[in-house]
């Protein structure tokens, strides 16, 4: 009796499946991009509105006034191209310090007096400004991008090594386990298994050193420029404060924003996406 109604049993149909699709503006408040645009305007309103309160171009221009001046210096002063000379010497030190710290962690990893020693040096110099070191820089380089690169390394280096070390000293002890599994020793060991594991810190370590080599660089730059007082935002803005331009002083600025803002959503937020994010192992 059971087999037969077993048999006449009639199974019940699966429940459809209702796929709910956000609206387009819920879609559009929820971007990042969007999000980000919001809160400039707002901070470009709070601007016009307090320039306009002030009503003195001198000490505060309005945001329409900078702007202006920000299209006509672009255009006429050779402000992105003095962007473009700051970017250049920044990449060269920026890539310079990277390579040295990760060559300094990889060999700390696998001994702990390096590793010691590598915290203790860190410890002494990461709290000191690097531009601190630019009258140093002057006396041993003179002036010149050497001096700019000195300076640019020491900004760099040492956030991004000890977030490299911290990483490195995380890794989960079944990667590890991998990699003696594969017989991987050396370089081999550090590529395949560490910066992999550890790539979290090291693009956070990569974020602090960016922002820290910005703000050097252009901080330097206000000095003497990029190569004995010449091009380069720093030196822009200090000329224009010199002939008290000020909308030319908050263009220049403007444009430092603009870039490390650039930098931050396309360079590291792409590489966290095609990286960590995508692997899961960041939200």
């Amino acid at each position: 009796m059971s087999e037969v109604l077993d048999q006449t049993r009639i199974e019940a149909p699966p429940a459809p499946v209702i796929v709910v699709r956000a609206h387009p503006l819920t879609r559009l408040a929820r971007s990042l991009v969007f999000r980000r645009f919001i809160v400039l305007a707002v901070l470009a309103l709070a601007w016009e509105i307090a320039a306009r309160w002030q009503d003195n171009p001198i000490m505060l221009p309005s945001f329409t006034e900078a702007a202006r001046a920000f299209i006509e210096a672009s255009l006429n002063e050779g402000l992105l191209l003095s962007a473009v000379g700051s970017l250049f010497v920044l990449l060269k030190g920026y890539l310079l310090a990277l390579v040295i710290a990760m060559v300094i962690v990889s060999l700390a990893v696998s001994n702990s007096f390096l590793r010691d020693a590598l915290q203790t040096v860190a410890a002494m110099l990461n709290p000191l400004p690097a531009i601190a070191l630019l009258p140093l820089a002057l006396l041993w380089f003179g002036l010149g991008e050497k001096s700019l690169l000195f300076v640019l390394v020491n900004a760099v280096i040492w956030p991004f090594a000890l977030a490299a070390l911290q990483g490195f000293e995380g890794v989960p002890e079944t990667h590890r386990l991998v990699g003696r599994n594969y017989g991987l020793k050396g370089p081999a060991y550090v590529w395949h298994i560490l910066i992999p594991s550890a790539l979290p810190s090291l693009i956070s370590g990569m974020r602090v050193g960016w922002a820290f080599a910005w703000r050097t660089l252009i901080a330097a730059e206000l000095v003497f420029g990029v190569s004995s007082s010449s091009g380069g935002l720093g030196w822009f803005i200090f000329r224009a404060r010199n002939e008290l331009f000020t909308d030319r002083v908050f263009a220049g600025l403007a444009t430092v924003i603009l870039i490390g803002l650039l930098v931050e959503a396309v360079v590291f937020r792409g590489l966290e996406t095609l990286t960590v994010r995508r692997w899961g192992a960041l939200r």
